[in-house]
């Protein structure tokens, strides 16, 4: 090797050290910042000597980064499910000092009733049955705005999610737009692929989603369902939020480029994602629950009905228990959408109202004598309270479609609605449980790629700083060798 081959390959050394050396204060600045990946110089020989950086490459693992969005979605749609889920159980089975879950109230209201029976002419217990029977019709009745309320809420957080998608959505094309110029123009992006990684790895936790690397590094993004979120250009993720819900209210789709998503009449549903869990929540679980409440409510009122007594064979009429449709009787085993918020205790019974407790006792609370059953006024008479006792034991059918136990007593029913949002808030929590360690597995094994360690950067700069050191002698020494040749030239 001559001298100027010798000075050349110096040269390049001292360069290549001094991209390393940069590379390396990046990776330690960044060691800590979220979404950034270890960047890793890629050297090649001169065709005639020294060496050269090729290429800064990030360290990545696309197989462990598609684990970490799948795990990341799923868990945010478990928890979305969970949290709705635990916010009405918490309201309506489980506060056993206030006893205001339906099984607690209906076992009140009968325990009340049989008080009442075995002095009939006790007008205090009268009052107190009554009383009872206004608690129970109240727990329906805030189990009811319970349940709206999370419904309410889980429609706002989905108008959150999809403002939030938009939002990442835009961002990305910005980023992508970057990584395709900087990719065909040779510059280094592996800064921009962090950013465009962590935008997708935001949009993971609103909704499933897959992205597919392209030429020039071009990426294209599709959500779980299969539905196109970005190609070219993002697609419009549209939501028309419900300020107000009741039991009928049926809350509007989530729209992915004009398709449907989320919702009865999807087409293609979302599979995981916050999104996906609200609309769950909002559009099935929190529904189930509620046609339960009022598949109680309507058993009570068939429980509490009046039936003719005066052989004329009038309809039956809602007694202890009415709603707004009385005197009509709803529908057998039929769910009577929004009914436990609407359910009350019948006026004329009600002292707080100015009503007769000792109705309940002697029939025609409806207000007709064709439905009185204490015809001789006997304060002693037990035999209708015996019977409200028996009714609220006695089998009868539910609506099956409800998820409860579609034959058996009203307390049957009521036990088998309690155990039915407790045991779907309890999948709920297990998911949610394994989902996160799904995650944190997979997060772990992810930066074990591209994390950056400390230990290994300062090693790497001590040799990065030996190279360094090494070819500044060899230039220093070729210096002085060429001065020497000068000089030996010169005289």
């Amino acid at each position: 090797m001559n001298l100027t081959a010798a000075l050349e390959s110096a040269r390049s050394s001292l360069m290549t050290s001094g991209i390393q050396s940069s590379v390396i204060s990046r990776n330690i600045a960044g060691a800590t910042a979220t979404g950034y990946s270890r960047k890793l110089t890629v050297l090649d020989n001169h065709p005639g000597a020294g060496v050269y950086v090729a290429a800064i490459q990030r360290a990545a693992s696309s197989g462990l980064y598609t684990n970490v969005l799948t795990a990341t979605s799923s868990s945010t749609k478990q928890s979305a499910i969970y949290d709705g889920l635990q916010k009405i159980a918490a309201s309506t089975v489980d506060d056993p000092e206030l006893d205001q879950s339906s099984t607690a109230q209906l076992n009140a209201l009968k325990k009340a009733l049989q008080q009442y029976a075995n002095a009939p002419d006790n007008t205090t217990l009268a009052q107190a049955a009554v009383a009872s029977a206004k608690d129970m019709a109240t727990a329906l009745n805030q189990a009811t705005q319970t349940v709206q309320s999370v419904r309410e809420g889980a429609d706002a957080d989905m108008n959150t999610s999809v403002q939030n998608i938009n939002q990442l959505l835009s961002q990305f094309q910005s980023v992508n737009t970057a990584i395709v110029k900087g990719t065909i123009s040779g510059d280094d992006v592996t800064d921009y692929l962090d950013q465009r990684d962590s935008i997708v790895s935001k949009l993971s936790q609103e909704l499933g989603v897959t992205m597919s690397i392209r030429p020039n590094g071009d990426a294209a993004l599709y959500a779980d369902s299969g539905v196109v979120l970005f190609d070219k250009t993002a697609r419009a993720v549209s939501f028309s939020p419900t300020n107000a819900y009741t039991a009928g209210t049926t809350g509007n789709a989530v729209y992915i480029d004009g398709v449907p998503v989320t919702g009865a009449n999807s087409v293609m549903p979302l599979k995981s994602g916050k999104l996906a869990g609200l609309a769950e929540l909002r559009d099935n679980a929190a529904v189930t629950y509620q046609s339960q409440l009022d598949e109680v409510a309507r058993g009570l009122v068939d429980a509490f009905k009046e039936v003719d007594q005066s052989g004329a064979v009038l309809p039956d009429v809602p007694g202890l228990f009415t709603y707004p449709g009385a005197p009509a009787m709803p529908a057998s085993a039929t769910v009577s959408v929004g009914l436990a918020g609407l359910i009350s205790v019948a006026a004329s019974v009600d002292p707080v109202q100015g009503g007769n407790p000792n109705l309940l006792r002697d029939g025609a609370i409806s207000g007709s004598a064709a439905y009185q059953y204490n015809t001789a006024g006997n304060a002693g008479y037990s035999t209708r309270l015996q019977q409200l006792i028996g009714n609220m034991d006695a089998s009868q059918p539910f609506d099956a479609t409800t998820q409860g136990k579609p034959n058996g007593s009203l307390i049957d029913f009521a036990s088998s609605s309690a155990s039915w949002i407790e045991s779907q808030r309890t999948a709920a929590n297990d998911n949610v449980t394994y989902q996160n360690t799904l995650l944190d597995r997979s997060t772990a094994a992810l930066s074990n790629v591209n994390g950056v360690n400390m230990d290994d950067e300062m090693s790497l700069m001590l040799q990065v700083e030996r190279t360094y050191s090494a070819s500044s002698k060899i230039i220093s020494t070729v210096d002085e060798m060429l001065q020497s040749l000068l000089a030996a030239v010169g005289n």
